[in-house]
């Protein structure tokens, strides 16, 4: 009997630390965290049988990610008006459901060979 009473209440003590370190590693994130952008051009836009809307973009060499050329799912195709194909933008990105989707674009100036690019 006190060997179920004391694995029981160690179980309960793990518990409630866990659920404290989490609450405080919550509490110590800054409330505004710096946005990061990455640097791409616009290849192309395309339209899936299903009906959902993609923007291809070819990643910047220095944005350190595998792939130079990716997928993104537009949720909101307001948020590529006025960009066309070829032009240079700015974005941010999230994994929802399973895919890459599109949060933030904006055109930016293209970046120059060998000059830092913001």
């Amino acid at each position: 009997m006190f060997k179920r009473t004391t694995i029981a209440s160690v179980a309960i003590a793990a518990a409630a630390a866990a659920l404290a370190y989490s609450a405080s590693a919550d509490e110590k994130k800054p409330a505004d965290e710096a946005v990061v952008y990455t640097r791409a051009e616009v290849r192309s836009f395309f339209k899936e049988s299903d009906g959902r809307y993609y923007v291809r973009l070819k990643l910047l060499p220095r944005a350190k990610i595998p792939f130079s050329t990716q997928n993104f799912l537009v949720t909101d195709r307001a948020l590529l008006a006025g960009i066309a194909e070829g032009a240079s933008v700015r974005f941010t990105a999230k994994y929802l459901a399973g895919e890459n989707t599109l949060t933030s674009i904006q055109l930016a100036e293209p970046c120059q060979r060998f000059q830092p690019c913001d």
